[in-house]
């Protein structure tokens, strides 16, 4: 997250996103992401117990999935570009908005790895699972739907 932070804080997606009809096509293909990533989860089965074909999770996957993350690259951008912290210097500003997200990150991610962690159980029983991940999947459009408004 520290890298998309960077990336974005950098101008590197503004750029990007000035360039002629590239902002309909990357909302299109961002909502489009939202709505598989809707469906994935609210049909995605129970947890099961471990097994000899469990696999861990790697730092280098998650690396990379938060690279390719595009709610990431979305928040951030609405954060460099839709409000100004300090109206002086732009870099100022950037560095602000910075030491107010790091913390933010970390204390967030924090937080839901030991909600994840302390919720487990009920991702394992099929009927709580169910409520949980279609909860989850109507929020997330309802997000889309909400930011697609403005």
């Amino acid at each position: 997250m520290v890298v998309v932070l960077a990336v974005t804080a950098s101008g590197v997606v503004g750029v990007f996103l000035t360039l002629p009809g590239a902002k309909p096509i990357v909302t299109t293909l961002a909502a489009a992401y939202f709505v598989y990533l809707a469906w994935r989860i609210a049909t995605a089965p129970p947890l099961a117990e471990r097994s000899e074909q469990h696999r861990e999770p790697s730092i280098a996957g998650g690396v990379f999935l938060s690279l390719i993350n595009p709610k990431a690259y979305a928040a951030m951008t609405a954060l460099f570009s839709g409000f100004v912290l300090v109206r002086t210097r732009l870099e100022l500003d950037a560095a602000a908005k910075i030491a107010v997200l790091l913390p933010m990150i970390f204390s967030i991610n924090a937080a839901w790895l030991f909600a994840g962690a302390a919720l487990t159980r009920f991702f394992r029983e099929p009927r709580t699972n169910r409520i949980v991940n279609v909860t989850f999947a109507i929020l997330l459009l309802g997000s889309v739907a909400f930011a697609l408004r403005f």
